[in-house]
């Protein structure tokens, strides 16, 4: 199909307006049609024309045509770049010939100039031709026309156009890289030979990404980087740790031993190639650079989050308020990045109040397939990176076997996120010298693919060849360079065989930044706040200035709310969780508050954003309590639950003196973030020694509502307890979520805490506490009744947990079941066995012990609890509660309520 250019005649009208707007101002018509204007202007001047405005395109003559040549290379050009290593990519373009222009050979020697090209130098055709063939065309092939920021068009364009895209880098730079590839690769093939057969996902087919690195850490210092902030998967990952990291070759070489060392493994720890690292590089100008690396398992992008959420913090931690001291930097596969949900979400962030980072470079490795699949299976686009297009970010296509214009493409990057604050991307062609992991044949399904890899030089071969052959390498120094470099790995394997000979092996957890911290207790920790600061928070909380016109319904809520105290009422679940952070900004400690409509909260109940009914004036309270209070944040966050969930998660991990809470609009939104739950929140600290205190709000209960709103899956984050990982709670008065909330950043140790809050007690007239819970006493993983039945007089002791606490309490005053002790559990995980213990001791006399859920007997928590009550009381507890189900509530009402009353009934009557 033929393209057509932006001046034909189908658009003769079009062009005759843009053409008066460019008469009166030429500002208002974009770049390329100035360029057309004034290139015709100039022609019609030259040939004594007369007319005002074009009779036809035609008569716009030559210097339009190759304007739109052009347009066209600039657009297009990257189709016909030499991207592919290998050779395989088409690189004729037909799009680009000249008679797609009305052009021939014949007009080569003709000169034109245009103001909008190379600031208007007169040239021959066959000048501007080859001009452009070099800057779009050779091995880097760049996307751009699409964006609709014109400054940063334009930047981009005067940033390559006049030096035709080529990097003028001296003799040591050259050499530099050279270096690094010749690390990259004879580590890999060190690995390879020293350590037959085991998995190290080689990097082997596209080393130039270390030199793509090594010079992004040494450009930082010149833009006012501080900190890296990376991510990526398996593939590379230890020749980054070595390389880039610099993580001893030693460390390295002693993890592929079959040896357990007890020293160096806290929790369960993790593959060598999942695991993070932090150190900080000096510079080659003297300037240190740190430099993070998340750790990662292999669920390939869903560290994507993680690192924009840390790199916030990192920023936060800075005062980076401009966000351009810390960079993320995010490293992809080809297929991952097409084929991942995840990549979207983050994308997404990129200029979101809450989530944005000032921009994130993204380096694609495209091995130019993913495991066995190639692109034409994988994705529905030319290129893996299209998905980046939906906000508009700038991408270098280019051929790793130049490692040169790889470098060129980085440090033009670099500048580019620093200037615009704008994600960039950089697709570097490359290929994957063996198959998924050393062990797979990828011969199997890509014979003619691998044939041809088998045959490939090495990159080292290729840019040392071209270095001498212009010489600013000898063959000696190039020796040279293999001779060192082949001798320290050398003695690193001698000096690791040599300790594990003799047993002497001391590199506890070397570089890994793992947070050893206390183990988990159940000790309380005085949360509780004076009357006196109770009341200051409470009136901050629902203070409203008087010129702020908000919602009368809104008004009279707060009214309502802040009265409470006066008139000795009793508070409600919004109140508590307000003052639970109001009470922790006053003491200095952090709040950010993220998720679906977390601002008002899907319920209507917390309003911690007021507006301006006439003018949408912006006010919160929470930020408004002291002079001295600490930072509040909160954001309505996009509509993604595995992104943000992710960001938030991150954030938590290194700004722990902050309290990070994730908000599930309904508890099943926490579905959709099963991987980020599964593969760091309830495992980083076992695998990676890495402590969040993240918090999940995740509104969970049974009202009849449908599956839907009673899906916050309990049973899953309880099947993932072990090891004091995590902690479960279904708490069910105000005082209870104050006091935890609190808990959270008081004690001495930072565990991940899910909170199961229902709907219904939000307004639920029992759920309520009395102002002297919130000034006394401490959060309680159990509660008894205020007047707990004498257990001489129990016949029947029924435990349960959450919302049907109040169910029950309704079920046993209708019916009059004196004999029957209820006892709810707040904390279902770690389980306070101790204090349930002895609960259970105390009732020993009760002829029956039941657990009671609402939940489907295959949810909820009875799977989990039951074996433990067996072993604590002595004897199998009862089962009251719905029956299996495939889904987690019925759809009707009618029906739901029915079930309440059976299973209410066997509570009471088994």
């Amino acid at each position: 199909m033929k393209i057509l250019s932006f001046a034909n005649r189908a658009n003769a009208e079009l062009m005759d307006r843009y053409y008066e707007q460019w008469q009166q101002d030429p500002e208002q018509v974009d770049a390329d049609w100035r360029a057309f204007f004034q290139g015709f202007e100039l022609g019609r001047d030259r040939n004594g024309a007369t007319s005002a405005a074009p009779a036809a395109p035609a008569d716009a003559g030559k210097q339009a045509k190759v304007a739109n040549l052009i347009y066209s290379y600039r657009s297009l050009g990257h189709n016909a770049a030499h991207l592919d290593p290998l050779g395989i990519r088409q690189l004729d373009y037909p799009n680009l010939h000249l008679s797609e222009f009305g052009l021939s050979d014949d007009d080569l020697s003709d000169r034109f100039s245009l103001p909008y090209y190379l600031d208007g130098q007169e040239l021959s055709l066959g000048q501007i031709v080859e001009n452009l063939k070099q800057t779009y065309c050779r091995t880097i092939g760049i996307e751009y026309n699409h964006i609709q920021h014109k400054e940063a068009r334009k930047w981009l364009r005067d940033k390559m156009e006049p030096t035709l895209n080529h990097s003028n880098f001296p003799p040591e730079k050259k050499h530099r890289a050279l270096r690094r590839i010749l690390e990259a690769e004879m580590f890999e093939h060190f690995l390879h030979t020293r350590y037959v057969g085991q998995k190290r996902f080689s990097l082997e087919g596209s080393e130039t990404l270390i030199s793509c690195l090594d010079a992004l850490v040494e450009n930082c210092p010149a833009l006012g980087i501080k900190e890296v902030v990376m991510g990526m998967a398996h593939r590379g990952r230890l020749n980054v740790l070595a390389n880039i990291m610099r993580k001893s070759y030693e460390f390295i070489f002693q993890e592929f031993s079959e040896n357990y060392v007890p020293n160096t493994v806290g929790g369960d720890g993790d593959v060598k190639y999942h695991l993070g690292y932090e150190s900080t590089r000096t510079t080659q100008g003297g300037d240190p650079v740190t430099i993070i690396l998340a750790a990662n398992p292999s669920h390939l992008e869903a560290v994507d989050p993680v690192v924009e959420g840390k790199a916030r913090a990192r920023q936060r931690l800075r005062g980076d308020t401009q966000r351009t001291q810390v960079l993320p930097v995010l490293l992809h596969g080809d297929a991952a990045f097409a084929g991942q949900g995840v990549v979207a979400e983050v994308l997404n962030f990129s200029q979101l109040p809450g989530y944005r980072t000032g921009g994130t470079l993204h380096i694609i490795v495209n091995n130019q397939i993913g495991f066995t699949t190639l692109p034409t299976d994988g994705r529905s686009t030319p290129y893996c990176t299209d998905v980046a297009k939906m906000i508009e970010a700038p991408v270098f296509h280019v051929n790793g076997d130049d490692p040169l214009a790889v470098i060129r493409c980085v440090e033009l990057a670099m500048e580019f996120r620093q200037t615009f604050q704008r994600d960039i991307v950089i697709d570097m062609y490359c290929y994957r010298k063996y198959g998924h992991n050393e062990t797979d044949e990828p011969m199997f399904t890509q014979p003619l693919l691998y044939r041809e890899i088998a045959k490939h030089p090495r990159v080292s071969e290729t840019l040392s060849r071209q270095l001498i052959a212009e010489g600013s390498l000898s063959q000696a120094n190039a020796e040279q360079m293999v001779t060192e470099f082949q001798r320290t790995l050398d003695e690193a394997f001698d000096k690791v065989t040599k300790e594990e000979d003799t047993g002497q092996t001391e590199h506890k957890f070397e570089g890994s930044k793992a947070d050893f911290q206390p183990a988990y207790s159940f000790e309380p920790v005085s949360t509780a706040v004076t009357r006196e600061v109770l009341e200051f928070a409470l009136h901050g909380i629902t203070h409203v200035p008087e010129n702020l016109n908000i919602n009368s319904k809104i008004r009279r809520q707060l009214r309502n709310r802040g009265q409470m105290l006066e008139r000795e009422g009793l508070l409600d679940w919004a109140t508590g969780e307000l003052l639970a952070i109001a009470t922790l900004l006053i003491e200095g400690t952090p709040v950010r508050l993220s998720g679906q409509d977390s601002e008002r909260g899907t319920f209507s109940h917390r309003h911690a954003v007021l507006y301006d009914a006439e003018t949408r004036e912006r006010h919160v309270p929470l930020l408004n309590l002291a002079p001295e209070q600490a930072m509040f944040c909160v954001y309505n966050s996009p509509l993604s639950e595995a992104g943000v969930l992710g960001f938030d998660f991150g954030y938590s991990l290194d700004f722990p003196e902050m309290l990070c809470i994730w908000e599930a609009q309904f508890g099943d939104f926490a579905n959709g973030a099963q991987v980020v739950i599964d593969q760091f929140i309830t495992t980083s600290e076992s695998k990676w020694q890495r402590a969040s205190g993240i918090v999940l709000l995740l509104p969970h209960g049974y009202e009849g509502q449908g599956p839907e709103h009673s899906s916050a899956r309990l049973e899953r984050f309880l099947q993932a307890c072990a090891e004091d990982n995590i902690q479960v709670c279904n708490v069910t008065t105000p005082a209870q979520l104050f006091h935890l909330l609190r808990r959270q950043m008081k004690r001495a140790f930072r565990k991940p805490l899910v909170i199961m809050s229902p709907k219904s007690l939000l307004r639920h007239k029992e759920a309520v506490s009395n102002p002297e819970d919130f000034t006394e006493g401490f959060f309680h993983e159990i509660l008894e009744e205020v007047k707990p039945l004498a257990p001489k007089k129990t016949k029947r002791l029924i435990l349960c947990s959450g919302k049907v606490h109040f169910d029950l309490l309704h079920y046993r005053d209708k019916h009059q079941y004196h004999d029957a002790a209820i006892v709810r559990l707040e904390q279902l995980y770690p389980l306070h066995r101790e204090e349930l213990g002895k609960i259970l001791k105390k009732y020993a006399g009760a002829e029956k012990l039941i657990w009671c859920q609402e939940e489907s007997q295959n949810m909820g928590a009875w799977y989990f609890l039951a074996p433990q009550l067996e072993e604590l009381a002595g004897r199998k507890p009862l089962y009251a509660g719905r029956g299996e189900s495939a889904s987690p509530a019925v759809g009707s009402l009618a029906l739901h309520k029915i079930e309440l009353e059976e299973f209410l009934h066997a509570a009471f009557t088994l």
